[in-house]
């Protein structure tokens, strides 16, 4: 008796001719289709990553541990709450979060009084839109950032952590305790190939009322986008260029030499 031949199952799924190129980008390109539809591979993937990008926004920010972190480090550290009482309001009231509730403003108020001089350095940490982002990243970026400044004769005020705080609760922080320097690293906006990206605002003489016109980004600090190495020699150059041309924001434009190395290639919308 005859042994019946095998027959080859052939993919249901048309695989699509730019393939290739998926190794240089999470973005969500050429994943074939079965049918009319995507193939059910990537669906999952598209759900997992959306299931990701939910929880980055609604998980709450561990404060503790980045406490004790911190202060391992050697780092004082405050502990500080905008005008938002919880998650659900925070996320339907922008407003609410870009300023500290009346209990953060008085132990500032206190610290202050307790420690008139005037600092330099503001350093914030917010959880944003991505507590994820916060909880992995923002304690190295702070001390690599801090260490660096250190060097710079700078004073630093205590490392304040914000709950329910957005880029703008900063500047508040930052005039209360009468810094001239502000950095915030918050949690970003998470997308859907970037749920752990922590930003990066930088803000000359900070105060209540400023506009984004008059701050520096740096974005997508994370291991897939930029290193923790990379963001803080922009950061760093930036401060340098803000100290001595009295600005930031829109009037100081970054140069520095990871900047140019970024835009080697030529682009006309480029100076």
């Amino acid at each position: 008796m005859k042994t019946p031949q095998k027959i080859q199952q052939q993919s249901i799924v048309n695989e699509n001719p730019w393939q290739a190129l998926r190794r240089y980008t999470d973005a969500r390109i050429a994943q074939g289709r079965a049918g009319v539809s995507v193939p059910t591979e990537a669906l999952l993937a598209f759900q997992m990553d959306h299931a990701s990008a939910r929880d980055a926004v609604h998980l709450a920010l561990q404060v503790e541990p980045l406490v004790e972190q911190l202060q391992t480090a050697g780092y004082e550290t405050l502990r500080l709450h905008s005008q938002a009482a919880d998650r659900s309001e925070y996320l339907q009231r922008p407003d609410l979060g870009r300023r500290l509730s009346s209990a953060s403003a008085n132990t500032l108020q206190t610290y202050r009084q307790q420690h008139p001089q005037a600092c330099s350095v503001a350093l914030v940490i917010a959880d944003g839109l991505s507590s994820m982002a916060v909880q992995q990243h923002a304690v190295a970026m702070a001390d690599a950032v801090l260490g660096r400044l250190k060097n710079r004769g700078l004073s630093v005020a205590p490392v304040t952590l914000v709950t329910q705080g957005r880029v703008a609760v900063g500047d508040e922080i930052g005039e209360r305790l009468g810094a001239e320097l502000l950095i915030l690293l918050v949690g970003e906006r998470p997308g859907l190939s970037s749920p752990d990206s922590l930003g990066i605002y930088y803000t000359y003489q900070p105060r209540v009322g400023l506009t984004d016109a008059q701050r520096n980004c740096i974005s997508n600090v994370r291991p897939a986008g930029m290193s923790i190495t990379m963001a803080t020699d922009k950061l760093i150059w930036l401060i340098d260029e803000s100290m001595r041309l009295k600005c930031s924001g829109v009037t100081l434009k970054d140069q520095s030499v990871s900047a140019a190395k970024v835009n080697t290639h030529k682009n006309f919308l480029l100076p």
